[in-house]
């Protein structure tokens, strides 16, 4: 995802080795063959460039389309750098690139609403599926020694529980500069437990990680909150707090350094969509309508970023990857039947 300013499964023992590959990481195909539609251009002879932002995700959706579309459909897909707002306006001005894999839209509301209104620029399906952006989480041997702390009651009770052993749980926020220290203070004393943890707010993000990584090591007890996609989730095997739905007053209110009485809300979602130029619908209608069904679960885009950082892996490696193992999915996207 974007670089968090203020506005913001494989198991292992290795912690503070795969730590470092998370956080310094730079950012064999089966024999299926190509799209068999006749003799059909599926792209129209036109030159599809897809834009590669410049965090890990967006880099590996960008290959990851750039592989289906040269590989299956036969098309001439190319990568291009990209950038939110001026990627957008030269979707809109010129038509290229044609794709970009992973648009914040509510990052460029301004610019998006402006194109989108002429019908230059489409939105067709969201670029992850099956969970929330962010979240409270706990590591596995949290979760095995308090089974019910999945959900709210069971959080609470849990809570409760560890607190009269004398050792509390312990919080792991994130840095005070970022808006999530805010909504995740206001979020316990909504939950009820502030009086049951210990907070601990780390002075940036490779600090929050090891707060994290020793607590794995070290089987303590801790609920942190974190975001996804990240590889960090599947290396270590993390289950989500069930915060139930989506309150947009309390949410608000979460967010406000005044808010005097805070009630539980899961987190905002933003709206990370794959966006397309307005002639693909003409010029490659079985494009679009292959990118309109591509949304990825993020258990398993958690899954391609931990096999990144283990093996140090390019995007166009990564891409690769899945492209072998999860053909199930993808086939899907194309529609073809398993």
């Amino acid at each position: 995802m974007p670089a968090r300013s203020a506005t913001i499964r494989f198991r292992s023992k290795a912690v503070p080795a795969l730590l470092a590959a998370l956080l310094f990481m730079t950012p064999a195909v089966p024999a299926l063959g190509q799209q068999s539609a006749g003799d059909t251009d599926v792209c129209s002879g036109r030159v599809i460039n897809i834009a590669r932002m410049q965090w890990p995700s967006a880099a590996i959706l960008a290959e990851i389309h750039k592989h289906v579309l040269t590989e299956y459909f036969g098309c001439s897909a190319q990568v291009v750098p990209g950038d939110l707002s001026a990627s957008l306006s030269s979707m809109a001005t010129t038509g290229q690139p044609a794709i970009a894999p992973e648009m914040w839209i509510t990052r460029v509301a301004a610019i998006w609403n402006s194109m989108s209104e002429t019908q230059q620029v489409r939105a067709l399906a969201p670029s992850f599926s099956g969970g929330s952006p962010e979240g409270l989480f706990v590591p596995r041997h949290v979760a095995d020694a308090y089974p019910d702390i999945l959900s709210l009651d069971g959080l609470k009770a849990a809570v409760a529980a560890q607190a009269a052993t004398g050792e509390k749980f312990t919080f792991v926020s994130c840095p005070q500069n970022w808006a999530c220290s805010v909504i995740n203070r206001n979020l316990i004393r909504a939950l009820g437990i502030a009086d049951g943890v210990d907070l601990a707010e780390p002075a940036n993000r490779f600090e929050m990680d090891a707060l994290i990584g020793q607590a794995v090591s070290s089987d303590k007890k801790i609920i942190f909150y974190y975001w996804q996609p990240n590889a960090l989730l599947a290396q270590f095997d993390m289950p989500e707090i069930d915060l139930g739905a989506y309150d947009e007053e309390a949410a608000k209110c979460l967010a406000s350094r005044a808010c005097t009485a805070p009630e539980v809300s899961d987190f905002a979602t933003d709206d990370v969509d794959i966006a397309v130029s307005e002639w693909m619908f003409d010029a490659a209608p079985q494009v679009t309508s292959y990118l309109a069904r591509a949304s990825i679960p993020y258990e398993i885009f958690n899954g391609l970023l931990a096999y990144q950082a283990e093996t140090n892996a390019e995007p166009e490696a990564v891409a690769a990857y899945f492209y072998e193992t999860e053909a199930a999915l993808w086939h899907s996207w194309v529609g073809l039947a398993e």
